[in-house]
């Protein structure tokens, strides 16, 4: 850092990237005071699809989003969907989106997140080893299931992609009928499927909860209900000031606010833009409770298991992060999964949700100190701050403490 080692250290966010980084720093034996605006878990942490996949987090810009065209994405029911807009920076972050939506710029960013992802699930097995009571579980089973093989050469091809740029990824490819006898809750319009090894799955909300748990036992506080307007750097620290109260002082900050991670770090030289992306779920009752994920590529659609229910996720909605939830996404879910899931009663939802992921333009999050050394993001995850958000908190704990940068935090310079 150019500083002292840190002995105090604030972590603004509470969703799973701030609070495994919360916990992490704990295992270095530093003070931690976590801040969050609303409540544990209120982010995009608490309705997503929950998947432990690093055998497939991928860059968001692909050459495939090119292949919608704007008609495509400007429509309601469309599952990338960006609304009519004149808002400056929405229209400046999705060009440079585009922009980085090519076979070579993907496989560059694909390369960045091989070293990470390899980390990704020995994290949540410290987490575990450490006492978090959090429970992940084995994907038994996780399919990605499609009408027709032609529309299954998308993610095979993709899959080829992912291990020619160094990732591990194994993978069965199965008939429709065979996919049926392994998941009884696809629909016989399934006529193809890929089968994926090794990945694993949670309840986030409830995870999250329980590493809150665990870094207060801890020692740790969290204050909710606790929005942070602004950090300064007093030469010897960082003063942090809450609305309507006074300034508190630390020896560095973690800013892990998700789609909201501007708000505070722009301030401190990080220009890389952080829009929400944002994703919808419900559950639903189910006939059959699949044993693991199944996931719908050609509609974007998620399924998990969650208690007795199955979550469906989908979306990728380009809008204000604090914008209301619009059911015409939520119908849209509905329309897109109805004929390809066999007695799941669509009809019967709760829960329904909407949360902000935050998403880069180029795909890679922001981890690393801002122009003050002090000051330290960790965010822009996109669709993977479930899969990367403990193994993110435990290099930037390191980091922060000893003053070094891990190797497989260098691509994702908050400066660059």
């Amino acid at each position: 850092m150019g500083t002292r080692t840190p002995r105090t250290v604030a972590v603004v966010g509470a969703g799973m990237v701030g609070l495994s980084t919360a916990w992490f720093l704990q295992e270095h034996g530093t003070e931690v005071t976590v801040l969050e605006r609303r409540t544990v878990a209120a982010g995009a942490s608490w309705g997503n699809a929950g998947w432990i996949t690093p055998g497939i987090s991928t860059p968001l810009p692909e050459p495939a989003v090119l292949r919608y065209g704007v008609r495509a994405v400007l429509s309601p029911a469309s599952p990338v969907y960006v609304p009519p807009t004149t808002n400056p920076r929405l229209i400046r972050f999705l060009l440079r989106f585009a922009r980085s939506s090519t076979a070579r710029r993907w496989r560059t960013a694909m390369e960045s997140l091989v070293p990470i992802n390899g980390r990704a699930l020995a994290a949540f097995d410290q987490l575990a080893a450490g006492g978090v009571a959090g429970r992940t579980r084995e994907a038994e089973s996780f399919l990605a299931a499609y009408r027709t093989t032609a529309e299954r050469e998308v993610l095979l091809e993709e899959l080829r992609h992912i291990r020619a740029a160094g990732q591990d990824i194994e993978f069965d490819v199965l008939t429709g009928s065979e996919a049926r006898a392994v998941e009884p809750a696809l629909s016989d319009e399934i006529g193809a499927a890929i089968r994926l090894r090794g990945q694993r799955f949670l309840n986030p909300g409830e995870f999250v909860a329980r590493l809150a748990e665990s870094v207060r036992a801890r020692g740790g506080v969290i204050r909710e209900q606790t929005r942070v307007v602004r950090l300064a750097d007093t030469g010897d620290g960082v003063a942090v000031t809450a609305a309507d109260a006074g300034a508190d002082r630390f020896d560095a900050v973690v800013v892990a606010t998700g789609a909201w991670l501007g708000d505070l770090a722009r301030g401190l030289g990080v220009r890389t833009p952080v829009q929400a992306g944002r994703g919808y779920s419900f559950s639903v009752p189910v006939d059959h409770l699949p044993a693991g994920p199944v996931y719908l590529p050609a509609q974007r659609v998620a399924c998990t298991p969650v208690g007795d229910r199955l979550r469906v996720a989908g979306m990728m909605e380009f809008r204000a992060p604090d914008a209301p939830l619009d059911p015409r996404r939520i119908d849209a879910i509905v329309a897109a999964a109805r004929p390809l899931l066999r007695g799941a009663d669509l009809d019967d939802r709760r829960d329904e949700w909407v949360g902000a992921r935050p998403c880069t333009p180029d795909g890679l999050p922001l981890v690393g100190p801002t122009r003050s050394p002090r000051v330290h993001v960790a965010g822009g995850h996109g669709m993977w701050g479930i899969t990367l958000g403990p193994v993110t908190g435990q290099l930037l704990a390191d980091a922060l403490v000893t003053g070094h940068r891990p190797r497989e935090l260098a691509p994702f310079d908050p400066l660059r």
